[in-house]
């Protein structure tokens, strides 16, 4: 049988292995795919890479979807469904538009309304404000695309510029500033998902 001396000294090897063990488990170190090595990223370009979508009440979340299926298509027809889902058309000019399909039939330059799908598309892929409006808990807030239309546009950064160059060009940005306003096109939703409009601003 083993001696008393050698059960000692396994006993103490396998307690100092077991602690070895525990620290390398609470700490990460050394260790492919522990936790620590999954929260050393940067915080802030995660933050930068979250989806506008992520963000949003599941309610605006399903008409901006739903409005992106349709412009994604390719068919201006296909708007229909979701200015259906209202219950009230949502406002595409100043004057009643009794028949949106046919007015951006009219507004696009293709003739087809493709065009307009096309601003429809780069607005909502854009990034969003949002605006208080009202005392209701629950429909408190307006969600508005692209972000640049409730931004001051002479204090944007560099990076901004560039994402707003994506939208509008350069002879626009300018001639927005010195009207200190955003003259180009922006779409409305509501927090309860209701959508409210889609045109060029005032």
């Amino acid at each position: 049988m083993p001696s008393r001396a050698i059960l000692s000294t396994i006993r103490l090897i396998i307690v100092l292995i077991t602690s070895l063990m525990l620290v390398h488990a609470v700490t990460g170190v050394g260790l492919a795919g522990s936790p620590k090595s999954k929260t050393t990223s940067n915080p802030l370009a995660s933050a930068k890479t979250k989806s506008a979508g992520n963000q949003l009440p599941a309610a605006v979340e399903e008409m901006r979807d739903g409005i992106l299926a349709a412009v994604k298509s390719g068919q201006i027809e296909d708007l229909q469904v979701p200015i259906a889902w209202n219950e009230l058309p949502p406002a595409f000019a100043k004057e009643a538009t009794p028949d949106p399909i046919d007015y951006f039939k009219k507004q696009s330059g293709d003739g087809k309304g493709r065009e307009i799908l096309a601003i429809m598309a780069s607005v909502l892929e854009a990034g969003f404000a949002t605006v208080p409006t009202g005392k209701d808990v629950e429909n408190n807030r307006l969600f508005v695309w692209p972000r640049f239309a409730e931004l001051p546009l002479d204090k944007l950064s560099p990076e901004d510029e560039v994402e707003l160059y994506r939208l509008v060009t350069p002879a626009m940005v300018k001639l927005m500033r010195e009207q200190k306003k955003w003259t180009w096109y922006r779409l409305v939703i509501g927090a309860d998902g209701t959508w409210h409009s889609f045109s060029k601003a005032d």
